[in-house]
């Protein structure tokens, strides 16, 4: 039984054809996360078993042009590599890169632990929500957290992580693509990380119990830059943060306007243009409506 467990994993964990660095019998067993339009997330390890990193794999389009394909991969490989480098170097918090081959169409990186900002908000939302009922407060009706009581105040300083992260992330000449709580990571503070002076972690005297205990508390950790690029323009920024706002809007409705209201306060002290981001965000608010309305 144990045998045929174990022929059933690696069946299902190698469906796909690996990238050469994970073939090698050396290599830790990678384990599938996630596949997408453009490439493969495994879990393994580096150098030693008890180093997990992720691998990021893009592998040949067959529908593509061999040389274009290859060109790509090469482009985007890169590209990618060198924009976690720089915000690495900056200060931003990324995935540390371990090892690149533009070529076999890899790229390794630290292997972030916790989870999704996406769950961790939908669980505390959910649990908001019950609280909100057994008060006779919210019934069925949708009501939005305010983020004045005291309970809330883990996830206010969450969205406050969430906008300082963006906002270094601008500040630095890095425009994301594709922000939104799915592509930020909370890793669990610890090994030489520390909350910052004026962050928050769980109350126990928050009103709440063990509801919410810790559920929001570590580093926000940003992820998945495979269509980020390197630039200043103050209009790319402005549409970075709306599509932040709008897939936050779609997945978070009850904690929409207080997001919008933490973001627009923490990012406008980010950096010296941030105030000019902002202006230009309301433009692109007012497109996205008009685009709304005409359908």
């Amino acid at each position: 039984m144990a045998t045929e467990d174990s022929s059933s994993s690696a069946t299902q964990t190698q469906q796909y054809p690996l990238p050469t660095i994970l073939t090698y019998p050396s290599s830790t067993p990678p384990t599938l996360i996630t596949q997408g339009a453009e490439g493969r997330l495994y879990k393994s390890t580096y150098l030693l078993p008890s180093i997990p990193c992720a691998v990021k794999y893009r592998p040949p389009k067959a529908w593509r042009h061999p040389v274009l394909d290859a060109r790509l991969t090469r482009h985007r490989i890169l590209s990618e590599a060198r924009i976690l480098a720089k915000c690495r170097r900056e200060g931003v918090p990324v995935p540390t890169v371990y090892a690149a081959d533009e070529a076999g169409g890899w790229l390794m990186m630290e292997w972030v632990s916790g989870g999704p900002v996406r769950a961790a908000v939908n669980t505390w939302l959910a649990r908001w929500r019950d609280d909100e009922r057994s008060k006779g407060r919210s019934g069925d009706a949708p009501v939005a957290v305010e983020g004045t009581e005291a309970g809330d105040q883990d996830l206010v300083q969450l969205l406050r992580r969430v906008a300082a992260a963006v906002g270094l992330l601008h500040k630095v000449g890095i425009i994301h693509g594709d922000l939104t709580t799915s592509n930020m990571m909370l890793r669990p503070w610890g090994e030489g990380r520390q909350p910052p002076a004026n962050g928050h972690t769980h109350s126990h005297e928050n009103g709440n119990g063990d509801r919410d205990e810790g559920l929001l508390d570590g580093e926000i950790v940003i992820i998945d830059f495979g269509l980020a690029s390197q630039g200043v323009s103050d209009e790319d920024r402005a549409v970075d943060l709306y599509v932040l706002e709008r897939a936050f809007a779609s997945t978070h409705p009850r904690a929409e306007k207080l997001f919008t209201a933490i973001l627009e306060s923490v990012y406008r002290d980010a950096f010296k243009q941030a105030p000019v981001v902002l202006r230009k965000l309301e433009d692109v608010r007012m497109r996205g409506r008009k685009r709304s309305m005409v359908g």
